[in-house]
């Protein structure tokens, strides 16, 4: 499968993970050779942590969000020639085994967009109420878009250069998450789901995937709903 993985770029959004950035970064280069952080303006040693540690690095000159983090690093990825490109979170709730699960199938199934979902595979630490909330949000998901999804708010996802330059991702902050199903949907992109194991820790949960992560989630619906 070398000639897979050989051009596919990991993207990883990246704001105050200076605790768990270099992990992150040395477990993903253990399973591909091409990884861009975009710093989006941190406060603390994460930019110096994943140069370090060995990833292409972009940083943002303010705070923006992480739709804006991802927009960046898919246009840096493109432009360094990608065939594929990845978006993995930098807090260590993924692992590099399930991006290259979907890399794998986005090719061999002939698909554009390949998306993970923790409801096909499992999750580790996930509360009720996180659960609830987030099947509650796939429901809502399927019925404005057509797509039938069993995840819907997984940062974990694999596209196609081709099909990455077709989705304009314009929102900048957590309602991203949901233009990138409609960008999936408008554009007729090709798509499948495939199984991943989510792990919410402590660490994770304090940045993001406590109840305020929930409350963005309803929020980015209620964008998405706007729009």
């Amino acid at each position: 499968m070398v000639e897979v993985f050989e051009n596919v770029w990991i993207v990883i959004p990246c704001y105050n993970e200076q605790a768990v950035i270099g992990k992150t970064v040395n477990d993903v280069l253990a399973a591909f050779k091409n990884v861009v952080v975009v710093d989006d303006c941190s406060t603390d040693r994460s930019a110096d942590i994943a140069f370090k540690a060995g990833a292409h690095l972009c940083r943002h000159p303010v705070n923006l969000g992480q739709g804006a983090s991802l927009s960046t690093g898919i246009s840096y990825a493109l432009q360094q020639g990608a065939t594929a490109i990845v978006t993995f979170d930098a807090d260590g709730q993924h692992n590099a085994d399930d991006a290259r699960a979907l890399v794998r199938a986005l090719f061999a199934n002939d698909v554009d967009v390949v998306l993970a979902s923790r409801f096909l595979g499992s999750t580790k630490g996930m509360t009720i109420s996180k659960s609830l909330v987030l099947r509650l949000a796939t429901i809502f998901t399927r019925v404005t878009t057509g797509l039938r999804l069993t995840d819907t708010h997984n940062g974990l996802r694999a596209f196609k250069a081709s099909a990455a330059r077709k989705i304009d991702i314009k929102q900048n902050r957590m309602a991203h998450a949901s233009e990138i199903l409609h960008e999936i949907s408008s554009k007729n992109l090709r798509y499948q789901e495939a199984p991943c194991c989510i792990l919410y820790t402590d660490y994770s949960r304090h940045k993001g995937q406590k109840m305020s992560g929930m409350v963005d989630i309803l929020k980015d619906l209620f964008v998405a709903k706007l729009n």
